[in-house]
């Protein structure tokens, strides 16, 4: 078997930031990696549609291969690589092809949430209050819309340890003039009789209508449906996991322990092991809607949306390489 071809320098710098979390958030990872497989393209030296399709695919394959459960991520590479017809034109072709393919994705995104944002909105009325978990640009796209609308929402947004992303839903959400209550992820049971609502974005949602979110989604969900809470999952189709239609399992990523203790404290404890996964999955009994561009679907229904764009099976391009 041939050795494949190094990745542009770009595709390594992406993949890295991917897997470091520099870039965050499902939409923002299908977006830089539509991107650099468009670098990848625009500056291979290929002298064959068969070389350059190689290239395009051992890319791929780095960027995949960061960030496991996000499922947004093979979605983008899958669309960008879907138009290159197996070998079918020359490299100038193909080159085309993939800008055209990357910039048709990257403007889809945008509108996407948009359409997702005014459906959400939807669920909101005057002086509702909205727990939020961890970061999801698609939970504020509803939000910010309902403002935008005259409605008055306050948020109590959980911090989201072991990397506090919770602050970055705080501020944005104060920038967009929402009253903002912070409390540590403990307290969530404790503040649940005073929220209306509890939104969450997704990383994944399983053709049976499981979501598999930030860890500490689940028991939250348990606690809302205790309390009375709806549970509104807000994702757009890239969100959508096609392998899972045919029983493919998700894999849940795990992270470096030092997110949760240093190296320092670990050894001053003693031998300990320690779990770190960044994701847990809330079974579809726990969820009343999954909000995405084409509108609000009970989580049973999710399924006949994901056949309707995906069909019911899926080949990965870059899994040869």
């Amino acid at each position: 078997m041939s050795t494949p071809p190094e990745p542009h320098p770009n595709v390594r710098e992406t993949a890295h930031r991917i897997a470091e979390m520099d870039v965050r958030g499902a939409a923002a990872i299908a977006d830089a990696a539509a991107a650099a497989l468009g670098v990848q393209a625009a500056e291979s030296d290929a002298d064959s549609s068969e070389a350059f399709q190689a290239a395009l695919h051992a890319a791929a394959r780095e960027l995949h291969d960061t960030r496991p459960t996000a499922v947004s991520l093979p979605n983008a590479l899958r669309y960008v690589l879907s138009g290159l017809d197996g070998g079918d034109g020359d490299v100038e072709a193909l080159r085309r092809t993939v800008e055209r393919r990357v910039a048709r994705f990257q403007a889809g995104l945008d509108a996407a949430q948009d359409r997702l944002g005014g459906i959400g909105a939807g669920r909101f009325t005057d002086g509702d209050v909205v727990m939020t978990h961890c970061h999801s640009t698609d939970a504020i796209a509803c939000i910010e819309h309902a403002v935008d609308s005259g409605v008055e929402l306050e948020a109590v947004v959980k911090e989201t340890r072991p990397r506090n992303q919770g602050h970055i839903t705080a501020r944005q959400l104060r920038e967009l003039g929402v009253p903002v209550t912070l409390i540590v992820d403990n307290a969530a049971h404790r503040f649940m009789n005073d929220v209306d609502h509890l939104l969450v974005g997704a990383d994944s949602i399983a053709a049976d209508g499981s979501v598999i979110n930030k860890i500490g989604t689940a028991g939250l969900a348990v606690s809302a449906r205790d309390r009375g809470v709806p549970i509104i999952v807000a994702a757009q189709s890239i969100k959508l996991d096609p392998r899972t239609l045919t029983g493919a399992a998700v894999t849940i990523e795990e992270r470096d322990p030092e997110e949760v203790i240093d190296a320092g404290t670990r050894a001053e404890i003693g031998e300990i092991g320690v779990a770190n996964p960044a994701f847990d999955v809330t079974p579809p009994r726990h969820v009343d809607a999954i909000v995405t561009e084409h509108g609000q679907f009970p989580p049973e229904s999710v399924v006949v949306l994901m056949r309707e764009l995906f069909g019911n099976g899926i080949s990965e391009p870059w899994e040869s390489v």
